[in-house]
């Protein structure tokens, strides 16, 4: 047999641009070489792609890597040049839409949710406002916009967050009044539209979800324990020692560990997600009610990242969670061939 052409899209323009490279570095190290043959495509943090020596128009294998801006006539070219597209990319320019688009239009099979799930599920206002449709638990929210004040109504403590970031980038946790316009203007340097989101006390935990519709399967629940903050961070998520995930959580009885991957699954379903995705929950103090925080499209990758140690907890090895993965944007792409526009 042939082997599978993999393209891994590495870095991008956000600002999680080192921690899209560490994933994709693990991810191609972790890719079976008899199985797959891979390149790597870094995007710069000015958008510029980086392509492997051979793949730019006119280049001779032997020559070094180009760079080209996106959108171009050869990004859709090289991108139809391989069997999928596995985007390690976090954050905006990535995990929004933008790529998966790409990838619709050069007509290639990707790995991970397509263009409508990636969007809602970036921007933290629209997939509340959709997750309370769906009957799914969500923290309260107020969306700020332009020319909007710096208004909260929630009482104190309280989260500011830009709508569409991701790894804790820009957010705040306000605990008075007095620290809400800076919260806000921090927010607002990294999006336009910024929300202020009630404080829900409680544990972290996670459960990642697996899978193409009709049957996408939930891992095990874990718990995030943070070291370096009283929430988790940027700090908590990379530094080294700033958080663990314990499987299973000790706090969580096996009626809250099913409400956990059942509204996981609800969720992945009612934003149209497909392959993969990671759903963060709060244990809510006092009642214990799982109330959900986000659907991260493009988790972590590496083979210790929260998201992998949730399916190995689960009996799925790293290496085999990518060829799942790969596996399921190959069969949506061809499942989707079958469609008339």
């Amino acid at each position: 047999m042939s082997r599978i052409r993999v393209a891994v899209l590495a870095g991008g323009r956000s600002s999680e641009h080192a921690i899209s490279l560490a994933s994709a570095s693990s991810v191609v190290a972790a890719l079976d070489p008899a199985r797959y043959e891979v390149r790597t495509i870094e995007i710069g943090r000015d958008g510029r792609w980086a392509l492997p020596a051979g793949d730019s128009p006119g280049e001779p294998a032997a020559t070094a890597a180009a760079t080209l801006p996106v959108p171009a006539d050869s990004a859709p070219a090289t991108l139809g040049a391989v069997d999928v597209v596995l985007p390690i990319l976090h954050g905006p320019f990535g995990e929004d839409g933008t790529v998966q688009g790409l990838c619709e239009l050069a007509g290639v099979a990707y790995v991970g949710p397509g263009v409508l799930a990636s969007a809602v599920c970036m921007d933290k206002d629209v997939f509340k406002t959709l997750m309370r449709g769906a009957g799914v638990p969500v923290a309260r929210h107020a969306a700020l916009r332009l020319g909007d004040s710096a208004t909260n109504p929630f009482g104190y403590p309280v989260f500011v967050k830009p709508a569409s970031m991701g790894s804790s980038v820009g957010i705040s946790k306000v605990r008075a009044a007095a620290e809400l316009d800076a919260a806000v203007a921090l927010a607002r340097r990294h999006d336009e539209k910024v929300i202020v989101e009630e404080f829900v006390p409680g544990m972290e935990v996670e459960v990642g979800v697996l899978g193409n519709l009709p049957d996408p399967i939930a891992s095990l629940p874990g718990q995030v324990v943070a070291h370096h903050a009283d929430w988790y961070d940027f700090s908590s998520k990379y530094d080294a020692g700033g958080s663990e995930l314990v499987v299973p959580p000790p706090g969580l009885t096996d009626a809250q560990a099913e409400r956990a991957r059942e509204l996981a699954l609800t969720a992945f379903v009612a934003s149209s997600c497909e392959g993969m995705a990671r759903a963060d929950f709060f244990v809510r103090e006092p009642d214990g009610e799982l109330v959900l925080n986000e659907l991260n499209t493009i988790p972590g990758f590496t083979a210790t990242s929260f998201y992998a140690r949730l399916f190995a907890a689960s009996g799925i090895p790293y290496a085999e969670l990518l060829e799942r993965l790969i596996g399921l944007g190959l069969e949506r792409h061809e499942r989707r061939k079958g469609l008339e526009y």
